[in-house]
């Protein structure tokens, strides 16, 4: 199905009429004699690696996803490694960056605060308003490690929505990207007489708030099937957003949720590689955060299940973990603070201001150093080593997207502690070989969670995305591991099998959903759970070429 999008002018503005134009075969004479799938697939893919820039690699891969979507998705499907880098991160960080002047022709919606008042009318302008079931929405405020891109964020939902196809098979059709075009305060992009956007800073808490409570409004009431996902919203805004709509409409933020089950997964496995070495029981595991944002918090909020599933209560689980951001380690006697971080303030701490990292390890003398600060090079060869000298096997996740502010490289972290690191990074990293033997790093990527979690709750038609289905999705994740994996200490399955992997998390998403008592899909409960996953599995859409 392709959308095609017919300029149109009203009250002096120029406007787009949607409407969605079924694909056909080309007339006898229009195209060539000769032209199987498969054959074109080959065509397609070498066309791909001919060029040399990932950005031109994105640039051909969205046209192809708009003129040849099962071609497109077949492809993912075939070289899901290679493929899903340029599709999403790191590649979509610089598309995202160069989005006004890459732009080709409109994908989804983008709603602005101008359209207040009148949201509901241009939400039904989609074409496939029966068909909606999932919508990657985002604001733009805070694109990955980037700032503020406002519009420049759309290749943020569009991408995300293209894992959920790949990942999970949803359909196509029943994907919306949308961007909020609220202002922007990045003056770079507001000088740009290429940006897409309104020529206007961001707009108050105060009016956004109001422009928020009519979109989900209009949202739900446009598309009452669907599920909504939170993307890259500003710090404050996605913890508040996530708490005014969670118990309200079918809604979850991946940075917060997302990236915290993924994050939990791993360090699981992580932890059990570690404890095995060094004999520590799993509840004596020590995390140390640097970076306390959305990310960092909400991923210290999924990990305290660790804690929690090692028969710890929720306060001592809380004081396993500790934070340092740009003024050092958190604590209550530093002074005020923003909302979100002062739940992971120490009160035991009551020493001068620490701001040295390897001084703070050697305090704390964690047995995990988790990285969300998008600060390039955090994780220096002294902190490495000082994990190194307290930990058997290190747990180290410098989890910032992109590439470019990761803590640590790899290579580094597997040189410096001399083979043992237990690695995970938010991007991908090469294997590198270290004394004959060759290191594979883990990548806590999100398409492994949220593919498979959205699909179980649409699938159960759940109300709400409560935080059990958040933490069933991790824990399925968890135990995916064939092995081949655990033979070589993976702690992620490899992405190749991520539609199997989706299937697993969504049949454990639907049932934790039934428990629950958030799913309206109630004749699935009567199913056995191998009948359950032959039905996920039936619902998985694939490419046709």
């Amino acid at each position: 199905m392709t959308i095609v999008l017919t300029p149109y002018w009203s009250n002096g503005v120029q406007k787009l009429k949607v409407a969605a134009q079924p694909p056909s075969k080309p007339a006898h004479g229009l195209a060539p004699t000769v032209l199987p799938g498969t054959v074109h697939a080959v065509r397609c893919i070498e066309q791909l690696r001919s060029k040399d820039k990932s950005i031109e690699k994105y640039i051909f891969l969205a046209h192809l996803r708009i003129d040849d979507e099962n071609m497109f998705y077949h492809l993912c499907l075939k070289n899901m490694s290679e493929i899903t880098p340029l599709i999403y991160t790191p590649t979509v960080g610089d598309a995202c960056l160069q989005h006004s002047h890459i732009f080709r022709r409109p994908e989804g919606m983008y709603i602005s605060i101008e359209d207040k008042g009148n949201i509901g009318s241009v939400l039904r302008n989609w074409p496939r308003k029966d068909e909606a079931r999932i919508s990657v929405v985002t604001d733009g405020s805070r694109i990955l490690g980037l700032g503020d891109l406002g519009v420049n964020g759309m290749p943020i939902s569009i991408g995300k929505l293209s894992l959920y196809v790949a990942g999970a098979g949803i359909r196509p059709s029943s994907t919306i990207p949308i961007c909020l075009d609220l202002g922007t305060n990045n003056k770079k992009f507001l000088e740009d007489p290429l940006y897409l956007g309104l020529r206007r800073t961001r707009v108050s808490d105060e009016e956004m708030d109001e422009f928020m409570d009519e979109f989900m409004r209009e949202m739900r009431k446009a598309f009452p099937k669907l599920l909504v996902q939170f993307e890259d919203f500003s710090t404050e805004h996605a913890f508040a957003y996530l708490a005014r709509y969670r118990d309200k409409y079918p809604v979850f933020n991946d940075d917060i949720q997302g990236t915290g089950a993924v994050v939990l997964s791993g360090f699981l496995n992580a932890a059990q590689l570690a404890s095995a070495e060094s004999g520590r029981p799993l509840r004596e595991h020590r995390i140390l955060f640097l970076g306390a944002g959305s990310a960092g918090v909400g991923v210290a909020q999924q990990l305290m299940s660790f804690f929690t599933l090692q028969g710890l209560s929720a306060e001592e689980a809380r004081r396993q973990v500790w934070f340092v951001d740009s003024q050092g380690l958190i604590f209550d006697e530093r002074g005020p603070m923003a909302e979100h971080k002062k739940y992971f303030s120490r009160d035991d701490y009551h020493g001068a201001p620490m701001t040295d990292l390897v001084e703070i390890i050697k305090y704390v003398k964690p047995t995990a150093l988790l990285g969300l600060s998008t600060i390039k090079g955090a994780f220096t060869e002294a902190v490495v080593r000082t994990m190194a000298a307290l930990n058997d096997r290190p747990i180290i996740f410098p989890l910032s997207n992109p590439v470019r502010l990761s803590e640590c490289e790899f290579g580094d972290a597997v040189s410096w502690t001399d083979g043992r690191v237990l690695f995970a990074s938010g991007s991908p990293f090469a294997p590198v070989m270290h004394k004959g033997r060759e290191h594979v790093a883990g990548q806590g990527n999100n398409m492994y969670i949220f593919p498979g979690l959205g699909l179980g709750a649409i699938l159960a038609r759940a109300t709400s995305v409560t935080d059990k289905m958040v933490e069933a999705s991790s824990l399925a994740l968890a135990d995916a591991l064939d092995a081949d994996e655990q033979d070589a200490d993976l702690l992620y399955p490899r992405i190749e099998r991520i539609r199997d992997i989706s299937a697993h998390i969504a049949v454990r998403v639907v049932r934790t959903a039934q428990s629950e008592g958030v799913d309206h899909s109630t004749d699935l409960r009567n199913l056995s759970d191998a009948q359950l996953s032959e039905f996920v599995k039936s619902k998985m859409w694939n490419p046709i070429l």
